[in-house]
């Protein structure tokens, strides 16, 4: 069982040369990330991932969480870990300076929290969902409100949840039940919300739980849901504890993975009504708390970027060490490691190449996000808001769902060892497994996809990225990187065929059919010109002289693995949307 390393020379070129983070930091407001900040707190992040969160993570995973008595008992060392985050002040860095924060750009805590994801998935969930708690009582609650909660949910003192899903109605949301009856300045809610995570803990003094619930007179379906603070323990106007609200855990359940993180199912009101505080206006919760869910969406993308990089650096190293066999073709002479064996080779490079791009694709997002917000200009922070829109279904579904398969090839890698508990191999794919479900399936990425953000706009902006990849098409036509051209060519047709098959097709259901298949074809190509863009740099580094001469000649390798492996995978993936979306409707049900 290996440690964790965070891969930082690869964070800090997918940081400046794909995500544009110097661009970034001359944004009115970030003027503060200079390089030299930025890879300061890059190597403490890498320190306590290593040397605080990674420790933790097996026995995290062998101990669990547990209830006892109402309340949560962490596996040994998560409240060690939790206070030295917090004294770090870490939760504050991309809040605003006003609120308390460091006023950093998101894209660079992206690379913070892939870490946190990494050394111990579990473990980052609570300051994840806090982070998201937080930003949705900033931007959607009262002044008073912000005051009352905000604070201490941003240092981290404080940890918040999002309460949506209940037994009845799933991902379903215009079916929840959970009321709320005004009374005063307040209402009282009851109901009961599952699938909670972090819903109760030992780490800190309060808990705040955002709660979808419906006033008596809400209309019908998802029009009808308003969002409520329901804080575990009372507060008051300054921001004083007081007596325990009408809040409690009745069960923790129990999963194949992410054991250290509690999934609690919650009561509301067994005793009258937990007081809860309106956020905004009545029947707007599901738009305020898409805030919550769109920011958890790209964080949960990432984790399945962070654990597919844990996995990799456990198989390279597990390779590395495990004498078995002699190379091809040799019939005397010593045993070697595996990793001379051919197909080892091929597992770990599939494994590195797409973390890679994964990584590119998840932090390039970020980075237009930052500018969808802190740009100067109108125009542009338009166009890179409807990118980050775009890409976010894609980010959360295939890097998820790219993370599962890259935890099932490190077992792989492991062979029988892998799939026994005590290597730690087996652990993450158990963990990586939940990623691709909450925060929405992927179908229901895939649907928010094809059905909002591939349309919006009339498809300008697909149109608009499909625009840039051919440029980096142009740019690599005058290179000897004949294959990542050929290839990536490929892959930009097929994506435009497809694009042009989704927004031409009249019956709904024929897309719905094949949208899981064009999230991953989305992720497949643009993974693929990303990576393509990262070979051409590391050429442009050699040829001016650059000394890392080793790291961007692994990486153009890498990237040519990529578009001559990964990448052709557009082809079969267009057809299957083109072609074989009528014949996954034929069936009638009782043929099934």
């Amino acid at each position: 069982m290996t440690t964790y390393t965070a891969p930082l020379r690869d964070m800090e070129f997918v940081l400046n040369e794909i995500a544009d983070l110097p661009g970034i930091a001359k944004l009115p407001g970030y003027e503060e990330a200079s390089a030299d900040l930025v890879s300061a707190i890059l190597e403490e992040s890498a320190k306590l991932s290593s040397e605080v969160f990674a420790p933790i993570n097996h026995t995290g995973d062998q101990q669990g969480s547990r209830l006892v008595d109402g309340k949560v008992i962490h596996p040994d060392g998560w409240k060690d870990a939790y206070n030295n985050y917090v004294e770090g002040g870490w939760g504050t860095l991309t809040f605003a300076e006003e609120h308390g924060g460091q006023s950093l750009p998101k894209t660079m805590s992206t690379a913070v929290h892939e870490m946190w994801d990494s050394a111990n998935i579990a473990f980052s969930l609570c300051p994840m969902l806090t982070y998201g708690a937080a930003n949705a009582i900033l931007l959607h609650a009262s002044k008073d409100l912000q005051k009352m909660f905000a604070p201490k949910l941003i240092t981290g003192e404080w940890a918040g949840t999002m309460n949506l899903t209940e037994s009845q109605a799933g991902s379903d949301l215009s079916a929840i039940t959970t009321k709320a009856i005004p009374e005063g300045d307040h209402y009282l809610i009851t109901g009961q919300k599952i699938f909670i995570t972090y819903g109760e803990q030992d780490l800190t003094e309060n808990i705040i739980h955002l709660v979808l619930a419906r006033t008596p007179d809400a209309p019908e379906g998802v029009k009808g849901i308003s969002l409520f603070i329901v804080p575990k323990i009372m507060v008051d106007a300054d921001g004083n504890l007081g007596d325990n609200n009408d809040v409690r855990c009745v069960s923790l359940e129990h999963k194949l993975g992410i054991h250290g993180s509690p999934t609690a199912v919650m009561a509301y009101g067994d005793n009258g009504g937990a007081f809860g505080y309106l956020v905004g206006e009545e029947n707007q919760g599901l738009i305020y708390m898409f805030t919550m869910m769109n920011a958890a969406r790209l964080s949960v993308g990432l984790e399945g970027l962070g654990i597919a990089e844990r996995a990799y650096q456990q198989a390279l190293a597990y390779a590395n060490e495990r004498i078995q066999g002699r190379p091809v073709g040799a019939k005397i002479g010593d045993r070697v490691p595996i990793i001379h064996h051919p197909d080892v080779r091929r597992m770990l490079m599939t494994m590195k190449s797409q973390i890679e791009a994964m990584r590119a694709l998840s932090y390039y997002t970020y980075g237009n996000l930052d500018k969808s917000t802190h740009s100067t200009d109108s125009e542009a922070r338009k166009q890179h808001r409807a990118l980050y829109e775009l890409l976010t279904p894609v980010v959360k579904g295939w890097l998820t769902e790219t993370g599962v398969e890259i935890t099932s090839i490190g077992i792989q890698v492991h062979g029988g060892m892998g799939y026994i508990e005590e290597t730690g191999a087996a652990q993450h794919l158990r963990d990586a497994r939940i990623t691709s479900i909450y925060e929405g399936t992927t179908a229901i990425q895939a649907n928010d996809l094809i059905g909002r953000k591939l349309s919006a706009n009339e498809g300008a902006t697909i149109q608009a990225l499909i625009l840039e990849m051919n440029k980096t098409l142009t740019e690599l036509s005058t290179t000897s990187f004949k294959s990542i051209h050929d290839n990536l060519a490929s892959g930009i047709s097929h994506l435009k065929e497809s694009v042009k098959w989704m927004l031409s097709q009249q019956d709904p259901t024929l897309p719905a059919a094949a949208s899981v298949l064009f999230l991953h074809l989305m992720g497949n190509v643009t993974g693929g010109w990303l990576m393509a863009k990262s070979a051409l740099i590391a050429q442009q580094k050699l040829d001016s002289g650059e000394s890392d001469t080793n790291f961007y000649k692994t990486k153009i390798v890498t990237a040519q693995f990529f578009c001559e492996q990964i990448l052709p995978k557009s082809g079969s993936l267009k057809t299957a949307i083109i072609e074989g979306s009528e014949t996954t409707m034929l069936l009638d049900i009782d043929q099934f």
